[in-house]
Formats: C-alpha cells, structure tokens, sequence
C-alpha cells in the first residue's frame, strides 16, 4: 500500500508576542491510501496544526511534508493550490463558507474552479451531496440562515464533492447530534470503503475513533506510534461499529 502522506521530522513554531509556542516537535507519520486514520489528543497538542501541514495550508518550520508523492515545500504556489484542490478536501472547524452563496453555490464551488464536469453532471453530483448530508430542502438558504451543525454539514458535503483522494476534518462531528454524526460517519465510510479515499480526522469524539483503523495520538506536539482497531475497541469497552464480533 503506497502512503499518501508521509511526514519527516516536522516541527513548528508559533509567536504569541514574545512567548514562542511550540505546536509540533519533531512529528514523523506515514498515512497509507485507504486509511480511515483518527488524530486525538487535548487541545493545544497540535492536531490543527498537523492538519493545515498536510493540507498545504502552512508549511513546517523544519521537516518535510509529502502528500500523494509531492513534497509540499518543493511546490510553488500555483502547484499547492492545484495539489489543493485536486487531490485534497478539507472540513473546517470554522466551516470557512462563502456568506454571499447559498448552500447548492457552495459545494459547487471546488467544481467550478476545478472546471472538469460540464453543468448537468455538475449540478446532479452537488444535489447528491446535499441530499446525502439531510440538507435537501435548505438548497437555497445562506450560511447566516443555517444552524451550526448545518453549515457543518455544507463543509462536510463541499469537502467531498470533488471525490478527492485525501480528506481532513478538523473535528467534523463537533456541532452535529449523535443521529447526524452517525449518518456523516457511515457516508464517509462508504466513500472510504468503495472510492479508496484516504480520511484524516482530528478528533475528541469516542465515535470517530471507533469508526477508525488506526488512532494517533498527539500530546505536546509529539505523536506516537498509532492505536489499531482491536485496540480502539478495548479502549471504548464497546465493539467498533462495523467490525467484525
């Protein structure tokens, strides 16, 4: 299995005034094509921030950072921004929506930059997304109308709309009730299952991580070797959802 991101020696270094705040200390992490990987760890050990490196959002201060066989740092900017909106999707804890578009307007959008699908394929794959994440009747609203844990899921939809080969989540099931964390989570097992598509999530929540194969957890910028999926389950003292008894 060829990795999809493989990480070297990465750190990086945050200014708060005259305080240097160190996020990540030296991380080292291969993720493999079809993995279903789970990043936990408190907050402040530096999950955002491993997630905006992989993503080609920031860049380490020392280290290297490779994402479907690229090194990001030999990259220009045009070439991060094609990597970017090829090859990755990226749900936000912030949501990052577009306020002046409406909610069919915003997962549609990555299409229209990407400018492969002609407006019909286009128009049905958007209407899909929007409908498998429960959001068919608010097609036409903006994000100001919406709920938290709606425009979560307009993230969520925007982010897989281009079927991309890598998708990060910045704690994806933060804003949304147990039944509709559920629902997310099995859409993008399915997605992971049949399309290969590799899935990176930050995580407090015990339901990601029993979705997971493999947990890493981060504590003080540093990350250890990886929890599997036996593991997982002995930890939650519950049998993993879909896993074999």
């Amino acid at each position: 299995m060829a990795n999809i991101v493989s990480i070297r020696e990465a750190t990086k270094d945050y200014h708060l005034g005259k305080v240097t705040v160190r996020a990540l200390r030296g991380v080292s992490l291969d993720v493999g094509e079809g993995e279903f990987v789970a990043i936990a760890g408190p907050s402040g050990s530096g999950k955002t921030t491993l997630l905006n490196l992989i993503g080609c959002i920031d860049t380490p201060k020392t280290g290297t950072v490779a994402v479907a066989g690229q090194d990001t740092a030999k990259l220009s900017d045009t070439e991060l921004t094609k990597l970017r909106l090829h090859a990755i999707g990226f749900v936000f804890q912030s949501f990052n929506l577009v306020n002046v578009l409406n909610v069919f307007r915003n997962v549609e959008l990555p299409l229209l930059l990407q400018k492969r699908l002609g407006a019909r394929e286009r128009r049905g794959r958007v209407l899909d997304l929007i409908g498998r994440v429960g959001l068919s009747q608010l097609v036409k609203h903006r994000p100001g109308e919406l709920s938290g844990g709606q425009r979560q899921r307009v993230a969520i939809a925007r982010a897989l709309v281009t079927q991309p080969k890598l998708v990060l989540a910045d704690e994806p099931t933060a804003n949304l009730d147990s039944a509709t964390g559920e629902n997310i989570l099995d859409l993008m097992k399915e997605l992971n299952r049949m399309g290969k598509t590799t899935f990176i999530f930050s995580t407090h929540d015990a339901r990601v991580m029993a979705h997971a194969t493999r947990v890493l957890r981060l504590t003080d910028g540093l990350v250890d070797t990886g929890t599997t999926r036996p593991e997982i389950k002995a930890q939650l003292g519950q049998s993993a959802p879909g896993a074999e008894a």
